[in-house]
């Protein structure tokens, strides 16, 4: 069985890693969406969901998402806080898979995501029931444009937020032409992370 080895201060933490490979990736990336992430949740059903959803900010290592709080995904991670998360950049052909714990964000952060939204998303959040059926589209988005239009501030509502999603596990993996990928498993344990070479 392999080892594990205690990260020490000589060497990078995933998060530093991450961090620096994500850095890569928007050198690298023209389209603008490194921050795209892929976020899977434990269904009310007890079926798996993904769904991409946009990285905002690591905050004391933690990964912050955020969106409307009566979505699915939030009512999922609202019972169920077990949630994982993976990226892949095709730039940099790297993958990174994420396991962790999911706990909201305070108001106040949420109030400033919010505010950094465009408008029109702004609207968006304001009006629409996300993952409700509707049956006519066509009167949401005239709604949606009247408000955007409007002088006035767009404020917050309640039913919007985010998530704070602290890693217990993350895998590294860099892909080779030769087919040998470089992956690494690294856990977080008593304070400290231990990482592991695992095979391709």
């Amino acid at each position: 069985m392999a080892k594990f080895f205690t990260q020490t201060k000589n060497y990078m933490t995933p998060i530093e890693i991450f961090k620096k490979w994500f850095d890569d990736e928007k050198t690298l990336s023209t389209s603008g969406v490194p921050s795209a992430v892929c976020l899977s949740t434990i269904g009310l059903d007890g079926f798996p969901n993904a769904r991409f959803v946009s990285l905002k900010a690591l905050i004391d290592d933690c990964f912050i998402i955020t969106g409307p709080l009566n979505s699915r995904k939030a009512l999922e991670m609202k019972k169920q806080d077990k949630v994982a998360l993976t990226f892949w950049w095709p730039h940099s052909e790297r993958q990174i898979r994420i396991q962790g714990l999911s706990t909201g964000i305070r108001d106040e952060l949420a109030v400033i995501y919010f505010g950094e939204r465009s408008r029109i998303s702004q609207a968006v959040s304001s009006i629409s029931k996300q993952g409700e059926a509707i049956e006519n589209l066509t009167v949401l988005e005239t709604k949606v444009l009247e408000m955007a239009s409007e002088g006035t501030k767009i404020n917050r509502p309640n039913h919007w937020g985010g998530f704070s999603i602290q890693p217990i596990r993350i895998e590294l993996m860099e892909f080779k032409k030769n087919r040998i990928h470089e992956r690494k498993m690294y856990e977080f344990e008593n304070g400290s992370w231990t990482v592991r070479q695992i095979q391709p």
